[in-house]
């Protein structure tokens, strides 16, 4: 298990919000799934993050669930720390999943704000109060307005932030000015990530410290370049990788992800397009933008997307008419 300060550490780069491949029949398809983990482990992972929004947490059983933290933690061998999702609007059910993330040596778990319920921030207080106290675990916070229909006020991260094994938050609301009005309350070693490709630039330019992307899983190196670069102050070399990261963000969240991804993906040759319903695939004048979208990264960036493919794949090429 990778050690606190080990862990911070790995933050400040771009984590992968691993999608979970289905095969035809809509099963799990453990042998894609590990492969997709260990490309992205080459490609530079900061961690991987699994069994989460993107990884269609709702749909899975609670066997399949630990079975992805398993294969992950295997996979990963200890070359980087694994980040389980483990988030449920049922408080007891979370705590049971972080417990049984503890059990398969993950490394952190990474905890939702409860959707549909709406509690209060009181509640939130006392929901994510006992998670941390009913494991040993790291403890990531998930604020993702959009899919919760409830958010983490300010005050309410900062109390949260004084338990010793809470060490973060995701962010996906979108606000960039957030990490500069958190930073100073919650202090250096707290990591603030963005969970919003479309704003992390901005996010990381106000004080954030690295992201956990859905972007990163199609073009894992255009974060491997844009973040060294920003650290460094390189400006104009940082900006012309996040003009390519948001032109990407626009196409694979222009309908719920990630059916767009695993559609990209898909055409990669990585995973079946196959989500689970109540997700359908994308729309068809979608399929042909991120065919597009698919071709012009193998054609331009190549270097940059998982897998450093060199050309663009048949079914990318049909697609978009190649």
């Amino acid at each position: 298990m990778t050690s606190f300060g080990d862990l911070r550490a790995q933050l400040a780069g771009a984590s992968p919000a691993l999608p979970t491949p289905f095969d035809q029949d809509g099963a799990v398809d453990y042998a894609a799934f590990e492969r997709f983990c260990d490309l992205q482990i080459e490609a530079g992972a900061a961690t991987l993050v699994v069994c989460g929004t993107t990884g269609e947490s709702a749909t899975l059983s609670a066997a399949e669930h630990r079975e992805l933290i398993r294969r992950a933690v295997d996979v990963a061998a200890g070359r980087v720390p694994v980040i389980a999702g483990a988030g449920s609007n049922a408080t007891a059910r979370a705590i049971e999943m972080a417990r049984a993330a503890e059990d398969l040596d993950a490394d952190a778990i990474l905890s939702v704000v409860p959707y549909y319920n709406k509690p209060t921030q009181g509640g939130l207080l006392a929901h994510f109060g006992a998670i941390a106290d009913a494991t040993a675990l790291p403890v990531i916070l998930y604020d993702v307005p959009s899919r919760t229909a409830c958010s983490l006020a300010d005050d309410t991260v900062v109390r949260l932030a004084e338990r010793p094994t809470v060490i973060g938050l995701k962010d996906a609301s979108g606000d960039i000015a957030r990490p500069a009005r958190l930073r100073p309350r919650v202090g250096r070693d707290f990591r603030l990530l963005s969970g919003d490709d479309a704003t992390v630039f901005s996010f990381l330019l106000r004080g954030g410290d690295g992201c956990i992307s859905v972007v990163a899983n199609l073009a894992p190196g255009l974060y491997g370049e844009m973040i060294p670069a920003l650290r460094l102050g390189q400006m104009a070399r940082a900006q012309r990788h996040e003009i390519v990261v948001a032109r990407i963000a626009a196409a694979l969240f222009q309908e719920t992800s990630p059916s767009p991804l695993k559609y990209a993906l898909g055409l990669l040759g990585l995973m079946t397009p196959t989500v689970r319903l109540p997700l359908v695939g994308p729309s068809d004048p979608l399929r042909t933008e991120l065919a597009t979208l698919v071709t012009t990264l193998c054609n331009r960036y190549p270097q940059h997307l998982i897998g450093a493919s060199r050309q663009p794949p048949e079914p990318a090429r049909a697609a978009a008419g190649g």
